[in-house]
């Protein structure tokens, strides 16, 4: 059965966002002109977050596998509208054993109920977002496996699949996702949006350079000048500094930075999800000998060029592999580690959008985000595809509670009557952690090493006294 029905708001098509985590292709499929209707996030964390920064989208805290196409409507409200555009990012394994489909393994079983929810939902086009390793080795199997997969439930899929890097699409980040495209048969398959963007310092494309990181991070103040920052993610402050192009998008100073999203009601003045990191004086010293896009070698560090952009943010471990934080990059001009609002920057986030408070979070959740504008980027060739023209909408929303960026994980539960579903954070992952006097020792003893033989190695130069 083919919908027909579309409930239009300011005549804007329907998307609904599975395993959606804090809502960075929520984000983006808005701002290409999407009413996103449902987001379904099992962890109650991120699924708090986005309901405080999307106030009427209806977001589903609990596993898609038990939940079917009727009941997203249900909670959205739509009835029997056409559902546009399902988008999400399923947790695959990507392998399987000799002689079984890569599809049949227990641990692809979400791959499966993403296929089932756009089935049920008979959605017109879906979007799912993975990782690079899919495309290739013993992973390109899983692959193929899924196109057919989504053929024989009706869809046509874009069979020269693309890998998209987010500096192509203005984002200050090298950053390389797979995009799986496709329609319902019949219905005009989406193409890939072409780059907008080239990376900074690699001429010969004639296109503009991507922001760097400089024009990412200059404006925001240094969280260090602000002790309130210790002991919460927010203070409210006139220093900030001249705002490059990339900065006023961010800040959404004009309507191009809200794009074809509705406008938040916020606090301009309000720096948020800062929250300091206290570095040792060993670690600031070790940042410091760092250079602009090298790493520090005892914490794997990424130094941010100034004039480059980020390494990938990665989101760190989840409670059940330790609970360790991303590795978050050291700023290019202070020695410390970058805050979860500069990722954000790095991501494509705007100011407005709110993480968890807590820095371990806030980063897990940017890191699992596919970033705005390059999920923009793709909605737009969904909605060129649909035949829609994206239009402004005239609504301006007042954003949710702020006590839902601090909630915990059973203080998030109870907020949405659920069971607590995932375990509790554990640091105990079984690995000793050195101490830190015992990787300065051994970084120490390096140096000595390298200075005993080179004639122009000075010890003062890399701080060793």
């Amino acid at each position: 059965m083919t919908s027909s029905k579309r409930k239009q708001v300011d005549g804007r098509p329907i998307g609904i966002d599975l395993f959606a985590g804090a809502g960075g292709m929520s984000l983006g499929f808005e701002q290409a002109g999407f009413d996103v209707v449902a987001a379904v996030e099992i962890d109650p964390i991120h699924a708090a977050v986005h309901t405080y920064n999307f106030p009427e989208c209806a977001v589903l805290a609990e596993s898609v596998t038990k939940l079917t196409g009727q009941s997203i409507r249900d909670a959205a409200g739509i009835g029997d509208a056409a559902v546009d555009v399902v988008f999400g990012g399923a947790p695959c394994q990507g392998f399987s054993l000799i002689g079984q489909r890569a599809l049949d393994d227990s641990r692809n079983l979400l791959v499966m109920e993403f296929l089932r929810v756009v089935r049920e939902l008979d959605a017109s086009s879906f979007v799912f977002e993975n990782v690079k390793g899919l495309t290739v080795g013993q992973h390109r199997r899983f692959l193929d496996e899924l196109i057919e997969e989504f053929e024989s439930i009706g869809y046509e899929v874009r069979k020269q699949w693309k890998v998209l890097n987010a500096f192509h699409y203005g984002v200050p980040q090298d950053r390389q996702r797979l995009f799986l495209l496709g329609a319902k048969r019949g219905l005009r398959v989406p193409d890939y949006p072409a780059p907008l963007t080239a990376k900074p310092g690699k001429p010969g494309s004639g296109l503009p350079s991507a922001p760097t990181c400089e024009e990412a991070l200059g404006d925001l103040p240094n969280a260090e000048q602000f002790a309130q920052l210790l002991d919460s993610d927010e203070v409210e402050t006139k220093q900030w500094g001249s705002t490059s192009d990339y900065g006023k998008l961010m800040r959404c100073e004009t309507p191009a930075g809200w794009v074809y999203g509705y406008q938040r009601r916020w606090n301009p003045s309000l720096l948020t999800s800062s929250r300091r990191t206290e570095h040792s004086n060993i670690s600031r010293r070790r940042f410091a000998e760092t250079k602009p896009g090298e790493v520090e070698p005892i914490s794997r560090f990424f130094r941010l060029p100034s004039d480059g952009v980020s390494n990938t943010l990665r989101a760190g471990t989840d409670s059940a592999r330790g609970a360790f934080t991303s590795p978050r990059p050291i700023h290019y001009k202070y020695d410390r580690c970058i805050t979860v609002r500069e990722m954000a920057r790095l991501h494509g986030f705007p100011d407005w959008f709110r993480f968890n408070e807590t820095k371990w979070h806030g980063a897990r959740q940017i890191g699992n985000a596919v970033p705005p504008p390059l999920a923009r980027a793709v909605a737009g060739e969904v909605m060129r595809a649909l035949g829609v023209r994206p239009s402004t909408p005239k609504k301006v929303l007042a954003l949710g509670d702020p006590a839902l960026v601090r909630l915990g994980m059973s203080e998030a539960s109870a907020h949405f009557g659920i069971e607590t579903p995932i375990a509790r954070r554990n640091m105990k992952s079984g690995i000793r952690k050195r101490k830190q006097h015992e990787t300065e020792a051994e970084r120490l003893l390096l140096l000595e090493s390298k200075a005993a033989n080179s004639d122009d190695f000075d010890l003062v130069d890399v701080g060793v006294r």
